[in-house]
């Protein structure tokens, strides 16, 4: 532990420490330990979960990251638990909206999955990996329910993207519930499993989303960023702005918006550059747009 210490960006708070995060303070178990890699300022802004299935579908990673990216550039710190599928997809759209927390059920010195060691890396850099194990704790199927009260202890709210019934998700879901946290899910496909743990969520009193606003309505969230500035947004030319309203609300793909708007690929191109520039347009993986709104 003392040489891992010796890295700058690694740190261990205790309960007793001031920059302990104030939320987990709320819940009933607040870890006694909490390992940091990254960058610890992202403890003090307000948190909001998503997590979601590994087995999520192309569409709910989209989803995922769409949503990460407007809660982020609205003010929210995006925390997941570093799992593949939505989790993944949020941190991505976290990391690119401007701040990400994984809350990992592994020592900090293990990364689990492998497959997301690219990304556990860019975390460590841009964003922050927390855990309440101590160095050397291998991925044991017990410790990632027991992370998921951190998911949502560090959290204002959870959406759930996609779930099953059986999901791990649903834990995060119910825990939130119980530290008192609001839960959201994303409807779905009545013939796909993975909407079923979503649409007991709702049934059960969870707050059906269907965009980023529909969260930040429903917890009163006012959040004046410092970019775009308004003249920026009003900047954007005739064409741009038609090209807004062609883009709607869910991701669309370039070859679409041909069909949507009559421009030209290449027209249309420059100008999602220019809206992207504007910050009223975000790329996300797979060619599509998603309209910031």
């Amino acid at each position: 532990t003392a040489r891992w210490l010796e890295d700058p960006a690694n740190q261990i708070l205790t309960l007793a420490d001031a920059a302990y995060p104030r939320s987990l303070l709320e819940i009933p178990d607040p870890p006694p330990l909490l390992y940091l890699k990254g960058d610890p300022a992202l403890l003090a802004r307000p948190g909001f979960a998503i997590v979601g299935s590994r087995h999520a579908t192309a569409q709910g990673c989209r989803d995922a990251q769409a949503f990460a990216e407007a809660l982020s550039r609205a003010g929210f710190c995006i925390v997941s638990g570093l799992a593949l599928g939505v989790d993944a997809a949020a941190h991505e759209g976290g990391l690119a909206g401007g701040g990400s927390i994984a809350v990992v059920g592994t020592g900090l010195d293990i990364v689990y999955p492998a497959a997301n060691r690219n990304l556990a890396h860019r975390l460590a850099e841009a964003g922050l990996l927390v855990s309440e194990f101590c160095l050397g704790t291998p991925a044991r199927a017990q410790n990632f329910p027991r992370r998921n009260r951190l998911i949502s202890g560090l959290s204002r709210g959870v959406l759930v993207v996609e779930a099953a019934l059986k999901s791990g998700s649903l834990i995060t879901a119910r825990l939130a519930a119980e530290q008192g946290r609001e839960v959201f899910a994303l409807p779905g496909s009545i013939h796909s499993p993975l909407s079923k743990g979503c649409h007991r969520l709702i049934k059960e009193g969870a707050k059906l989303v269907e965009s980023a606003q529909d969260i930040l309505d429903e917890l009163g969230w006012v959040w004046h960023a410092p970019v775009p500035s308004a003249p920026q947004q009003a900047s954007v030319s005739r064409e741009a702005e038609q090209c807004l309203r062609a883009l709607g609300h869910a991701p669309v793909p370039l070859d679409s918006l041909v069909t949507r708007t009559g421009l030209t690929p290449e027209r249309l191109s420059s100008i999602l550059l220019e809206l992207e520039l504007a910050g009223r347009v975000a790329a996300l993986p797979g060619g599509l747009y998603q309209a910031i709104h």
